[in-house]
């Protein structure tokens, strides 16, 4: 059998934002961490929205453990107020501290499925005492095993999209129209993708800050090119709290972001159709597409559709290790509570790290995007104080990981109540006053 489980690496799967934070915060406890990528370079998911601009600033982007990391071998921190682009993020700090890491970093290995070894799903026993058995597909289309004493999922939700169609399946005729249909913000600033959106038809379908996002940049598109429509479908009934909390929003970039999507609105740049979930997508007679909703409402002579509806995660190479996930949002059931957009309409969510990233499975664990599964509205911080808990776990010492060392900002939203804003029947939950946390410590958690 070989080595004892000490001495075996925790797997952290993904070279993201939180991935590379675990890691450094393993290192830094003396765990030896080893960081599965798929792609090429750290920051992979990161690198394909490049020219989204974080509404987080500089500050709350790198992680403490990171930056203690980095700072001895030369590393700038970039100036704290300012608010980086995806590509800015990943040029100047996730791939300097891949670098950092070395040899604990391995890219092009991509995780296809985590179990107990010897064991599948049903048997009990050696759950406690047998390491995780890794597999592990390589660039080269070669596989591994790798035993593990832990394993760290922080590989996000990028690649999971949710679809067009209202019932979180894809709408009839939505595959076919793959041509005229984007999942992601578009590069606007890009002549050649400008030119594909000018002077035609675009609906964006989504509520949530990626949406607001792209509306901002079309609209800057119809100022130009004034043949430009933009339509906006909101499944929700009312616009309600869809542009955030302004100029109460601590972080003041999030709520400028949504004072912009209001203003093009009211200039006349965007069309809002509330109420909308589309259950068919066809072809009218110009080869322009028509949404269609299930009550019958007909959105037509569509262009281009950008689909912003959020993201879900990939869960089915973890279908042999026994998880403990929410029905609804599929995220840990313990952090489910804390993060459900149904009751938790502000965006707030309280610190949280191991105690509610636990599953029955000992020694696996979700963290960052994919640990909110359906829920919108993660930040980069929470990741961080959650990776710093769990390595805190793992290193032995419970009192630091069940210590909260973070402070969120409020979003200045509340009095919403879910996503299709039904009436709220209290102000309880996350509009209501925190509970007092812990203080924190000496290192900004951000």
């Amino acid at each position: 059998m070989g080595n004892t489980m000490s001495d075996l690496p925790v797997v952290v799967v993904g070279a993201g934002p939180v991935g590379l934070a675990a890691a450094a915060e393993l290192v830094e406890r003396g765990v030896v961490p080893l960081v599965l990528e798929r792609g090429a370079t750290a920051g992979a998911a990161v690198a394909q929205w490049h020219h989204v601009r974080l509404f987080s600033r500089w500050a709350e982007l790198v992680a403490p453990a990171a930056r203690r990391l980095l700072e001895p071998l030369g590393w700038r921190h970039p100036a704290p107020g300012d608010h980086p682009t995806g590509a800015e993020w990943a040029g100047s700090y996730l791939r300097p501290l891949a670098d950092a890491l070395g040899d604990r970093v391995r890219f092009g290995a991509e995780v296809v499925g985590v179990a107990r070894r010897g064991r599948d799903l049903v048997v009990d026993a050696g759950r406690g005492t047998e390491p995780l058995a890794v597999h592990v597909r390589t660039a080269d289309g070669g596989e591994e095993r790798i035993a593990a004493r832990a394993v760290v999922d922080a590989s996000g939700t990028w690649t999971s999209p949710n679809p067009l169609g209202g019932d979180g399946l894809p709408a009839i005729g939505e595959a076919a129209a793959a041509d005229r249909i984007s999942y992601r913000v578009p590069d606007l600033a890009d002549p050649g993708v400008a030119a594909r959106y000018a002077g035609g038809h675009v609906v964006v379908a989504g509520s949530g800050h990626s949406a607001l996002t792209a509306l901002v940049a079309l609209a800057g598109v119809a100022e130009r090119e004034t043949a430009t429509r933009i339509t906006w479908l909101l499944r929700r009934g009312a616009a309600g709290a869809v542009f955030g909390g302004g100029a109460a929003d601590q972080l003041p970039a999030r709520g400028a972001l949504g004072l912009r999507a209001r203003a093009a609105v009211e200039a006349g740049h965007v069309s809002v159709v509330t109420g909308f979930r589309t259950e068919a997508v066809e072809r009218d007679g110009r080869d322009r597409l028509v949404l269609v909703s299930g009550e019958g409402q007909r959105v037509q002579g569509v262009d281009r559709a950008v689909v912003l509806t959020g993201f879900r995660p990939d869960l089915s190479w973890l279908s042999e290790v026994r998880l403990d996930l929410d029905s609804t949002l599929q995220a840990p059931a313990a952090l489910a509570p804390l993060i459900d957009p149904n009751t938790h309409s502000c965006g707030t969510v309280h610190p949280h790290g191991v105690k509610e990233l636990e599953h029955p499975e000992p020694g696996v664990f979700l963290a960052g995007m994919k640990s909110y599964g359906r829920a919108p509205t993660f930040l980069a911080m929470t990741g961080h104080e959650q990776v710093r808990s769990l390595a805190a776990a793992l290193a032995g010492d419970r009192e630091a990981a069940e210590r909260v060392e973070l402070v969120l900002p409020e979003t200045g939203v509340c009095g919403g109540a879910g996503v299709f804003d039904a009436p709220a029947e209290d102000q309880g939950g996350c509009c209501g006053t925190p509970a007092p946390a812990a203080a924190p410590s000496a290192t900004p958690a951000r």
